[in-house]
Formats: structure tokens, sequence, C-alpha cells
């Protein structure tokens, strides 16, 4: 008889053997900044989330550093938004005026903190979609300069990397040749490589204020019920150079995480996005889940599956359980 379970009999001798570790430096945190001052308001379908005035991170900014989290990843709520979301690459748009303040913070701390900028133009567009609009149709091709410039916006005023979610064919090289062309080739781009369709980013349009006013998504996110295509999507992303690969949602789409590891050596990320983290927290707080115990589960499945960083709305949290436990 095999013994397995003389492995299992401590907690010590199950840490020593665990095959699979949440690490704070691999987790990354969202945050929504938005115009404004004096500003920080609470997402109502994402508990424990708020949208910030860039005048009020410092607090958040404070906490990420002391939790040694990995980094950061801003989405923008701009006051002004049009037909082309201009705002998304204005030199003043109140992401890059974040990614400045932050910087500025961290110099000042002595401190380092990884900034991300999102690169999409759904939360700058007055229709709400993730490129320029031709004949109601998102129009791929003339999308791409603008989400080039975008990302070399957020790039100059300090962003340490650039990760397009648009889902826009031809996005990661487009910004590629951008940020090579104006001498930011040490600047790392992270693909939202497959991101498919799903009713789980429904909390995230109500805190970024993105949802399409016409239409859906649909055309150009990926059909959840493919598997193959989402490894030809990450395929195309890594061809196109880009240094780090995302699967988008998490918790649903483990078995594309899995297939992707098997595919690729590039870093993989996956975003536990705003619904799944809005259950977690929905079933905690009506006393059906232990909270700590389930997202500790959850993360652990992210990085067992295949993952090497997560991006997660529960980043602080889990690193403030962790400092507690260690305590």
């Amino acid at each position: 008889m095999q013994r397995l379970r003389r492995l299992r009999h401590s907690a010590a001798m199950r840490d020593l053997v665990a095959e699979t570790q949440v690490r704070t430096g691999a987790l990354v945190y969202p945050i929504f900044v938005m115009d404004g001052e004096n500003i920080e308001e609470e997402v109502p379908s994402m508990p424990g989330v708020f949208r910030y005035s860039v005048d009020r991170l410092e607090q958040i900014v404070d906490e990420m550093l002391d939790c040694h989290i990995g980094g950061t990843m801003l989405f923008g709520v701009p006051a002004h938004k049009d037909e082309r979301g201009s705002e998304a690459y204005a030199e003043n748009g109140v992401v890059q005026r974040a990614i400045r303040y932050i910087k500025t913070l961290c110099a000042k701390k002595g401190k380092e903190l990884l900034v991300i900028a999102d690169i999409c133009l759904c939360e700058y567009t007055s229709h709400g979609h993730c490129g320029v609009l031709s004949d109601g149709d998102v129009d791929n091709d003339a999308s791409l300069p603008l989400h080039a410039k975008a990302a070399l916006a957020a790039v100059r005023a300090g962003a340490d990397m650039v990760a397009p979610s648009s889902m826009m064919d031809g996005v990661v090289a487009a910004i590629r040749e951008a940020l090579d062309a104006n001498g930011f080739v040490s600047t790392p781009v992270m693909g939202y490589s497959a991101k498919f369709a799903s009713v789980f980013y429904s909390p995230f349009r109500d805190a970024a204020d993105s949802a399409p006013q016409t239409g859906d998504r649909r055309g150009y996110q990926m059909d959840f019920r493919n598997g193959r295509e989402a490894l030809r999507e990450l395929a195309a992303d890594e061809e196109e150079c880009a240094d780090i690969l995302m699967v988008k949602p998490a918790l649903a789409y483990l078995d594309i995480v899995h297939a992707a590891r098997a595919q690729t050596n590039l870093p993989l990320a996956v975003y536990n996005v705003s619904g799944e983290y809005a259950m977690f927290k929905a079933a905690a707080q009506r006393g059906m889940l232990d909270e700590k115990r389930a997202v500790t589960e959850l993360l652990t499945a992210f990085f067992r599956a295949g993952a090497d960083i997560v991006i997660t709305y529960h980043a602080l949290d889990w690193a403030h359980w962790q400092r507690e436990h260690s305590a």
C-alpha cells in the first residue's frame, strides 16, 4: 500500500511538500481612477473596491507598498468621452496623471511599485466600444493607431508596462512597433491574449462606466465555447512579441490556462475579474463561505493551473490575511 497520508500528518509537513504557493509579489491589484477631486467612492457591486480621484491615491498606494503587492493596473474613468476616446491618449488624461502621481509618491518614499496601464478605448468612448465605429461596427484597423497612441501616452507618463485589452487583431504588434519607434524598446507589453466575452465583467462595467451603448462586444471578444481558438489567440500575441500573455476571465477558464501553460514558455497571467470577486464577496457576506479560506483556495487554483501572475481585487485582502497569520 502506498501511504500517501504520511505527508499530510501535520501543518508543517503539508507546508514542506506543498507544490503551489501564492506570493503577494505575483499579485496585481487593479485601481479605478477618475476625474475630479477628493473622491473615494465604493463600487456598489464590488464591496471593498473604490474609485479614486488622483489626489486620493496616496493611501491605497501606501497600502500596496506595505503589503508588497507585485503591481497595480490602472483603469481610467474620464469626465469627457467622445467617439474616438481621445482622453485615452491625452497627455493629461486621468490615467496619465495617475501614473505620474504614483511614481512621484514612490520616489518620495524611496520605494517602487510596478504600474501597468490598461490600454483600451471603451472607458473613453461615448459609445462604450473598444475601438472606433464605422457603420455601427468596430473598425479593427482604424482603431490600432489610437491604441498605439494611448500606450505611448501611458509610457511617456511613466508606466512600467502596457496591457492592451480590446481584443483588436494586431494590437500587440501595433503597440510594440510604436514603442520601439519612440525609444521604449525596454517597455514590456502584456497581451490580453485570450479575453472571452463574459457575463463576469458586469460589475467592472459599473465601476469603469464602460458598458456599450448599443450592441455588445461578442464581435471582437472571444466566444466562451472555444478553447482551441484561445490557443490561436495566445500564439498570435506571442508572435507579435508580447512579453506576457493573459487569459481572462480566470475561474471558468482554468482549462484554457492549463493548455496555455503547456503551449508557451512566456509568463502567463490570469485576470480574476469583477464578477468572480463579487460572487465570493456576496457569499462571504451571507455566511455561505469562509472568505479567507475560499479566496486562498481560489488563488492557489490559478497558480496550480499554470498562471505566474494573478490580477485580482482580492490582492490586498489576501496580503493582510497572510500578515495576520504570520504575526
